[in-house]
This record gives C-alpha cells, sequence and structure tokens, in this order.
C-alpha cells in the first residue's frame, strides 16, 4: 500500500513538473525570452492567503531558516523540482528485486 501511494504521487508530481515545463516552454515562445515559473509564484497561485504567511511561520520557527534553506527553495523552478520529486518518489516506490543466486524451487 505504501509502495503504491509513493508511486501514484511520483507519477502526479512527474506528470505535474512536465505540464509546468510545457507551460514554461510556452511562455519562453510568446514572450520571446526565457521564462520560469518559480515555486513561489506557482504557490501564491495555489494558495493565496498562506502563501504571505509562510515567511512569518518560518522565521517564528527559526529565524535563519528562511535565508538558509526556504527563501532558495521557493525561487527553484517549478517544473525542475516537480520532476525531479516525481522521479524520487518513483525508485522509492518501486517493488523490490529479486535477488540473485537462489533457488525458488526445492
Amino acid at each position: 500500500m505504501f509502495r503504491f501511494l509513493l508511486r501514484f504521487l511520483g507519477f502526479v508530481l512527474l506528470a505535474g513538473g512536465f505540464v509546468a515545463l510545457v507551460y514554461d516552454g510556452a511562455r519562453s515562445v510568446a514572450n520571446n525570452g526565457l521564462r520560469i515559473t518559480p515555486l513561489s509564484e506557482l504557490l501564491f497561485t495555489l494558495f493565496k492567503d498562506k502563501a504571505n504567511a509562510l515567511q512569518g511561520a518560518v522565521e517564528g520557527v527559526a529565524p535563519w531558516l528562511w535565508n538558509l534553506a526556504v527563501l532558495p527553495l521557493t525561487l527553484a523552478p517549478a517544473s525542475l523540482l516537480g520532476l525531479g520529486l516525481g522521479a524520487v518518489l518513483l525508485w522509492l516506490g518501486q517493488p523490490a528485486r529479486e535477488p540473485i543466486g537462489f533457488l525458488t524451487r526445492s
């Protein structure tokens, strides 16, 4: 059940990353220049109310965490994060391999 959930989420993130990559490509062609959608823009579009409170919540827990980890993550391209995280989840959800060298018949 856990492997199925990992594979399902991996495929969803992989598909979402591919859609974001195609969307960025179409925007780049239409604007005659490279346009990349950062994760912060995607999060603000999806969660308008909670996106503004993210910085305050993170800095309330650990002030150094915002500049060190969260800010560079939000500036990363959303398509690459979706593709990368989807690939990792698919790798984690793959079935266990059968060991080589063991007899299956007795």
